[in-house]
């Protein structure tokens, strides 16, 4: 009520040339109207003395003010044609979109992309509209601190003023990606392997932030590659963490493996050498056909038991696209298996319906298609299963991985607590399986649905306003102030005649 008083003209300033004195508001109280007539109604009660023989007047009336919906500048500017002025185009040049997905999260748990107008997707990227060059600065300098990037930056001359000399331009940011990715089998470069700790030169991508984080799977030693050294000199995978490219093995035993300590490389913590095993596997294809069996060293041995499925590449029979590794595979120089990740819950079973039942969910970004997938047709309709095949990919690594869900937002699915036995404990498992998900982890899904109430679903129209009104008159009660009601409201006059009164009554004050 003191907003609104305060934008009445007349009740603090005294008129130049007035003989009178200053107006005095001496009651104020809120008039009911309609609850979505989108006004508000005062009744004003001032008292002011007209003449110096001390003759005060007192008169009542009615200010209505009107609620008027008003957009900020940014809102404006968001459904406005060609109202950006920086760009941010985000591209990576792989064949699917999980590093994508991942982003994605990374930002919406940030809330990095606050203040952006649009955000459209493109089959190897997305692009970024911002209505200023300093909120995109700060979305890329998000960026750099969760993903190895390189920033080409450009601008072009929009309208430019001579006189004043101010000039408008459009910024242009090309954000590139490292095209390496989580679970893909890298060959690195001599320099670099010893460089990073003397590492072997066959590893798996186990984290990508900003830095790259790998891992040799026979001896669990971990290392980090930096963005710079990345980008000094750049190297692709052997082999991609593509659904093609991976196997589903079935666990039939494992026995713990010691490493002796190697003086000449990075120390292995206790914790790592522990998790080591010899596992006994064999393909899921091959079972009731032949009795091949595989025997080889997994930095996910701890995880691992007896009957369960797991993913990895087959290096025996496939061909690798560096000349120096495809020498060292045939020479009997790699492993015949790499173990990647564990499967859960009924993927590892192959229910058809397992995506259905997982317990947890995730939050997508407010996207729209760009002009090139909209203009694709039939391609469209394969490159969305992709898309499809690309998020179940992306859900699985998130299943199987506890620090990479620590940096999202997971959120409990409908009926999550009824399908918690997919993810049960292990009754049989000789050590605690720490990489599989659990409702603490989850988060409440946030409803926003409105459903009625029993008793109000019930009870016709003329109950609820009664309700209402009530509920309205309690409130004004409680902040002491008068309110007219439904049935006295229609009896109010917009401006009652000027009274005199003997004596002043208590000023309101309205600041």
């Amino acid at each position: 009520m003191a907003l609104c008083l305060n934008s009445v003209s007349g009740l603090k300033q005294k008129r130049k040339g007035d003989v009178g004195g200053r107006v005095r508001l001496v009651d104020a109280a809120w008039v009911w109207t309609e609850p979505h007539s989108m006004r508000l109604k005062i009744r004003l009660t001032i008292q002011r003395e007209v003449s110096a023989g001390g003759t005060i007047l007192q008169q009542s009336f009615v200010v209505t003010f009107v609620v008027r919906n008003q957009q900020c500048v940014e809102c404006q500017a968001a459904f406005r044609q060609g109202s950006w002025k920086s760009l941010v185009q985000v591209r990576q040049r792989v064949g699917h979109k999980r590093t994508f997905l991942y982003l994605e999260q990374l930002i919406l748990k940030h809330s990095a992309h606050r203040g952006c107008l649009s955000i459209e997707t493109f089959k190897d990227g997305m692009d970024f509209y911002f209505p200023d060059k300093g909120k995109a600065a700060r979305f890329i300098s998000f960026l750099e601190d969760v993903v190895p990037i390189k920033v080409k930056s450009s601008k072009k001359l929009i309208s430019t003023d001579d006189k004043s000399n101010v000039s408008n331009y459009k910024y242009t940011n090309l954000v590139e990606i490292c095209t390496l990715c989580k679970d893909d089998l890298l060959f690195l470069p001599k320099r670099l392997a010893r460089h990073i700790g003397n590492i072997s030169r066959l590893v798996l991508v186990k984290n990508i932030s900003n830095v790259i984080q790998v891992i040799d799977p026979l001896s669990g030693q971990t290392a980090n590659i930096e963005s710079e050294a990345y980008w000094r000199d750049t190297f692709r995978p052997v082999v991609t963490a593509a659904r093609t490219r991976l196997s589903r093995y079935v666990i039939l035993g494992k026995d713990p493996v010691f490493l002796e300590r190697n003086v000449s490389k990075r120390g292995v913590s206790k914790k790592q050498r522990s998790k080591l095993a010899l596992v006994t596997a064999a393909r899921e294809s091959d079972l009731g056909v032949n009795d091949s069996q595989i025997e080889e060293r997994s930095h996910l041995g701890y995880l691992m038991k007896s009957g369960d499925v797991c993913l990895g590449y087959d290096l025996k029979d496939c061909q690798l696209v560096e000349d120096e590794a495809e020498d060292m595979r045939t020479s009997g120089k790699f492993p015949d298996v790499v173990f990647v990740r564990k499967l859960y819950g009924g993927v590892a079973t192959g229910e058809l319906d397992a995506a259905k039942k997982r317990i947890f969910t995730l939050q997508r970004l407010d996207v729209k298609r760009g002009e090139e997938d909209k203009q694709r047709g039939k391609r469209g309709k394969k490159d969305a299963e992709m898309e499809d095949m690309d998020k179940e990919d992306f859900l699985q690594e998130l299943e199987a991985d506890k620090e990479m869900r620590t940096r999202v937002n997971i959120y409990k699915a409908e009926g999550a607590k009824s399908r918690d036995l997919v993810y049960g404990d292990d009754q049989d498992g000789e050590v605690e399986d720490d990489q599989k998900i659990t409702l603490d982890e989850l988060l409440d899904n946030l409803n926003l649905e409105i459903k009625e109430d029993a008793m109000d679903s019930g009870g016709n129209e003329e109950t609820q306003d009664l309700m209402y009104y009530v509920g309205e008159g309690e409130r004004a009660a409680k902040d002491n102030i008068t309110f007219v009601g439904r049935d006295e409201a229609a009896l109010v006059q917009t401006k009652d005649t000027a009274v005199p009164v003997n004596t002043w009554s208590d000023e309101i004050d309205i600041n």
